[in-house]
């Protein structure tokens, strides 16, 4: 698929702007970059997140849910009132005897409704260029070790489609709610660079 497109990564004549004006607030003593870097960390991985969480743990729960996010992931997310920009096109991809991880290699789609604001790392020119060609060993430098036999299959971000992962459902939660589920569900882990979290005990 073409990356003929405006690409959302930080060198964008928009995040520059922003930057700058960071940057000029910041001088003046108008603005404290550790408050606005908390803020950032929380839209990056709480709030924002939890959109897919609540994705994810809903196909755990509803295999009638599952079933139409695998068919069709724009119509069942949106369903849920995830749309906006960055995820008007989407495709699920489902962890079972193959473990998916998402990229975008050209520049840093990324579904915004439904993950929040991207990492970092994704944006980086070294994640985005050898997660295609050595995906075992940058998932390793995230402390996921996978078993050898475990197949691994990259999938590449597009301005006309973009990918969330459904990790594997972890044992040990049968009975659980969507909303305890959810809190199993990290950004990571729907990129595809962690495994859902495991449970530390009996839900509340």
């Amino acid at each position: 698929m073409s990356h003929d497109h405006d690409h959302d990564n930080e060198l964008d004549p928009f995040a520059a702007r922003v930057r700058a004006l960071e940057t000029i607030l910041t001088q003046k003593g108008l603005i404290d970059p550790a408050a606005i870097d908390v803020i950032v960390d929380t839209y990056e991985t709480k709030i924002g997140p939890r959109n897919g969480a609540r994705v994810v743990a809903k196909a755990w729960n509803d295999p009638a849910y599952a079933e139409w996010l695998k068919r069709d992931a724009t119509a069942a997310i949106a369903s849920l009132g995830y749309t906006g920009r960055q995820g008007e096109h989407m495709q699920a991809v489902f962890n079972t005897e193959t473990h998916n991880l998402v990229v975008c290699t050209l520049c840093s789609c990324y579904p915004w409704s439904v993950l929040g604001l991207p990492p970092v790392w994704y944006k980086a020119p070294p994640y985005r260029s050898r997660a295609v060609i050595d995906p075992r060993g940058v998932l390793e430098e995230f402390g996921l070790i996978l078993p050898a036999e475990k197949k691994i299959r990259v999938w590449d971000s597009t301005a006309e489609l973009r990918y969330l992962v459904v990790p594997m459902r972890p044992k040990g939660t049968e009975g659980w709610s969507e909303e305890q589920l959810a809190g199993l569900v990290s950004r990571d882990a729907m990129i595809g660079t962690a495994l859902a979290k495991e449970p530390e005990g009996e839900p509340a």
